[in-house]
């Protein structure tokens, strides 16, 4: 008598702790699937627009007339767009009102910027807990269920006289199908969050280095206006 071991059928047959754990495997990896596809737009317009910001800003125009141009294209700026429009809007403010040295502008430029980059970084780095959470889990999770099937098939054994192969491989076939859906899981999530985890810190240094240049514009804006 020949053994149904088609993947449905042990998916089907499988016990109820086993059929749970799939089932979370499956979720979890659709999750992380939708995270990877939302991180890789997000960061790659991240990168596309300090491209073009940069390439702007270097341009060598008018600070005043480019934020004006940034307030007026979007209601809320993004990426280094923000860092700079956080940091002039400051560096102005100060700037008019009366009795604040320069290094008092320049600081509250600064402080105005990194809370800006903190904000930003928290954008991009959104679901990355996620894919790590499933990456290092996931695989244990599937060892659970493996674990419990193969329990389960010993545990069957005990009840007949003779023990063949054909009664065995059901129970462990169904059960390694956990570990392979655990694998299957974490192996996409862990290399996207490699990838990703790597891309916000190039952003972050980019943005930072940015932030830095800028004080300096703004340090020598600031001494010139008081002299």
């Amino acid at each position: 008598m020949s053994t149904d071991l088609s993947f449905v059928h042990l998916i089907v047959g499988a016990s109820l702790p086993v059929q749970v754990v799939l089932l979370l495997l499956l979720l979890a990896s659709l999750l992380s699937w939708a995270a990877i596809f939302d991180r890789w737009r997000v960061l790659r317009r991240a990168q596309r627009e300090a491209r073009a910001f940069e390439a702007h800003f270097w341009g060598g125009g008018d600070l005043g007339r480019l934020y004006r141009e940034i307030e007026r294209q979007t209601s809320e700026a993004v990426g280094m767009a923000s860092v700079f429009t956080a940091g002039f809007r400051e560096f102005v403010r100060l700037r008019d009102t009366q009795g604040i040295d320069p290094t008092t502008m320049v600081e509250g430029a600064r402080r105005a910027m990194h809370v800006a980059l903190s904000r930003e970084l928290d954008r991009l780095e959104q679901y990355l807990s996620l894919l790590a959470t499933v990456g290092s889990t996931s695989p244990y999770v599937g060892l659970f269920g493996t674990v419990w099937g193969i329990m389960i098939s010993f545990m069957a054994l005990g009840n007949v006289r003779q023990a063949t192969l054909s009664m065995v491989a059901p129970g462990i076939a169904e059960a390694l199908i956990a570990t392979a859906m655990g694998l299957f899981a974490a192996i996409p999530a862990v290399v996207a969050y490699n990838r990703f985890a790597n891309e916000v810190e190039r952003l972050h240094g980019r943005y930072d280095d940015f932030a830095e240049e800028f004080t300096n514009i703004l340090q020598r804006r600031a001494h010139r206006s008081t002299t």
